[in-house]
């Protein structure tokens, strides 16, 4: 079992003759993932790495209506219209990999997904990996491992740090996702933290997040309300950053109380997650916990 990603996933790559969409096309052909087909308007009738390319999402889908999946690689000003048509076309996750998406834009496409029942990961997101399985998305393959810990993450260098710890520990991950460091994404902590819930193969849960906005607050919530079903630890990144800074992604804004390092720590820990201040301790904890 995986999450997301599975053995019944077929990708359609938007961008896909593009620098980052044809290199990273290729990786996860690599890994084992199903591309069955991409896009790029005028560019109809290429192959890149054996994969045929359409100029639109729907003259794909007409050849290859197994397609069940899209990973975007468009730039950020073409973003929208290229989720929105994939959205239209009836496929039901979408990954956004590309950052610099307008916010309005952003909201656009989150509330066209969930108005359609549909699944966007990201914008800015590094996708998500089923180590074994496949993946789609732009992450280094090595760092994981087929194994029974969730990840999701806002972070991706972290999560690819913490992966291949948890790898070398040798519990490896059932489903790893990023879902994006903006202020505005379409999956967030609580909804993934759900699908993990609901996994037969994840035995337990590691939450990467970092200082800003409320997303880690929302899951403290969530999780004391429905109780801890599976051990859940979690990673807070800039603890030490300075108060009153704006740090790193366009998500780490601090206001009114929330986003600072000791609120998501003081709510995560009152719903019975396990905080821990470095990244390290994560592989050493799961290891009690999971192996007794």
């Amino acid at each position: 079992m995986a999450i997301l990603v599975d053995e019944g996933t077929r990708v359609l790559v938007q961008g896909i003759t593009g620098r980052q969409g044809a290199f990273h096309t290729k990786l996860m052909i690599d890994y084992g993932t199903k591309v069955v087909a991409g896009v790029t308007p005028g560019k109809g009738g290429l192959s890149i790495h054996g994969v045929p390319v359409y100029n639109s999402v729907l003259s794909a889908i007409h050849k290859h209506p197994e397609i069940n999946t899209s990973i975007v690689f468009v730039p950020a000003q073409y973003s929208l219209d290229a989720v929105l048509e994939a959205l239209e076309a009836g496929i039901e996750v979408v990954v956004v990999i590309t950052e610099g998406i307008p916010l309005r834009d952003e909201l656009i496409i989150v509330n066209k997904a969930r108005s359609m029942d549909r699944i966007i990961v990201g914008p800015n997101t590094p996708g998500v990996i089923s180590p074994g399985i496949g993946k789609v998305g732009i992450m280094p393959s090595q760092a994981f491992s087929r194994g029974v810990v969730g990840i999701v993450s806002r972070s991706g260098t972290l999560t690819y740090e913490i992966s291949m710890e948890i790898s070398e520990a040798g519990l490896g991950q059932s489903s790893v996702v990023g879902i994006g460091g903006d202020p505005v994404t379409g999956l967030d902590f609580v909804e993934v933290y759900e699908m993990f819930i609901n996994d037969p193969a994840t035995k337990a849960v590691v939450i990467i997040g970092e200082i800003g906005g409320d997303a880690e607050e929302r899951l403290a919530d969530y999780i004391k309300r429905s109780g801890v079903e599976k051990p859940t630890l979690a990673y807070i990144a800039g603890m030490t950053a300075p108060p009153g800074k704006r740090m790193g992604h366009a998500g780490a804004i601090i206001s009114m109380g929330l986003g600072t390092w000791e609120s998501k720590r003081e709510a995560l820990e009152d719903a019975g997650v396990m905080v821990f201040k470095a990244p390290w301790e994560i592989s050493r904890a799961l290891l009690n916990v999971i192996q007794g």
